[in-house]
């Protein structure tokens, strides 16, 4: 009679032992909080929790090593967000409770007024940033959160949707088509909707030189003209170019079919008005909540959300909404 237990994987036993280690700890665990509608770097959350940045970039050792926390070089800085747990991996479950449970703490008074400290000087490192090359800014508005700034977060969030591989995608507003090669890769069929010829030319040439046989790209008033529906719709900084910005994710959310889901990119609310003449922007971002609550009146259901912070001092959020499966009741 073999009376021995079985023994347990090394590497998963590790693997849980880290992230047991990386929530075992009350500063850890905030951090985990602050990060829940924002990402900072090393030197900002040292600021924030008041303690040294080798002792802050330890914690976050910690974290990042049990895959609590990713990371994005910006030049030579480093931002922290939460990472998105995966129920379907080891300990994604434990995870996902973790920070379900973190989510009910309150952050010290003097944590958050460190917080809006932080905010304060990324607000007065925009307005500078824009004074140091305000010719660039009239020539492109990318230089303020262009794709390359948040593309891998929006692909950690596409990717652990894990669509049908026969879904289909829609990107509304697809500037000069940089992302619809990611799209192309990852659906079956992607359609890109314009009301712009020069910026569909623009797209019409990536899909040109990149061969993308399964993108087709129309010329509409993406909320009137056409009737087309995807299992996936992105918006990539389009929404704040909306003079009824509700009124067009309502609309936009039509364009969703059941079960399927609205990924949103865009700046978080900031006062830099500036970016109203010199990129056109009609809304300086959007507050979290708002989006929530427009997506919300429109039949979706708010998932999870990644932030990204950006050295210029802008803060974009990556949204992802999703549409109940069998609903009908907004078509």
């Amino acid at each position: 009679m073999n009376l021995h237990a079985p023994s347990i994987d090394p590497e998963q036993s590790d693997a849980l032992a880290a992230l047991c280690k990386a929530g075992g700890d009350p500063l850890r665990l905030n951090v985990l909080r602050a990060l829940a509608s924002d990402s900072f770097g090393v030197l900002e959350l040292a600021q924030i929790f008041a303690i040294g940045q080798s002792g802050m970039s330890h914690h976050l050792k910690v974290l990042a090593q049990a895959d609590l926390v990713a990371t994005r070089r910006e030049g030579n800085a480093i931002f922290y967000r939460r990472a998105l747990p995966d129920s379907q991996r080891l300990g994604g479950k434990l995870h996902g409770a973790l920070l379900e449970e973190v989510d009910a703490l309150e952050l010290p008074a003097e944590v958050q007024a460190r917080i809006g400290q932080v905010q304060v000087r990324r607000a007065a490192t925009s307005q500078d940033f824009f004074l140091r090359v305000e010719e660039k800014f009239r020539a492109q508005q990318d230089l303020i959160a262009g794709l390359a700034q948040y593309r891998e977060s929006l692909l950690a969030l596409l990717d652990k949707l894990s669509f049908d591989p026969l879904a289909s995608a829609l990107e509304v507003g697809p500037g000069d088509g940089e992302f619809l090669p990611e799209l192309a890769r990852r659906f079956t069929h992607v359609t890109a909707l314009d009301n712009s010829p020069t910026m569909l030319e623009l797209a019409r040439q990536v899909c040109q030189r990149e061969r993308l046989a399964n993108v087709t790209l129309l010329l509409a008033d993406a909320l009137h003209a056409t009737d087309v529906q995807a299992d996936c719709v992105v918006l990539n900084m389009v929404l704040h170019h909306f003079s009824e910005p509700a009124q067009a994710l309502g609309h936009l959310a039509k364009r969703v079919r059941p079960g399927g889901s609205l990924l949103v990119t865009e700046l978080c609310s900031h006062d830099q008005s500036w970016a109203r003449q010199a990129c056109g922007d009609l809304w300086l971002g959007f507050e979290q909540d708002d989006l929530a609550r427009w997506a919300s009146a429109a039949g979706l259901v708010p998932e999870d959300s990644l932030y990204v912070g950006l050295r210029n001092g802008f803060q974009i959020q990556v949204r992802h909404f999703q549409r109940p499966p069998g609903d009908t009741h907004h078509r």
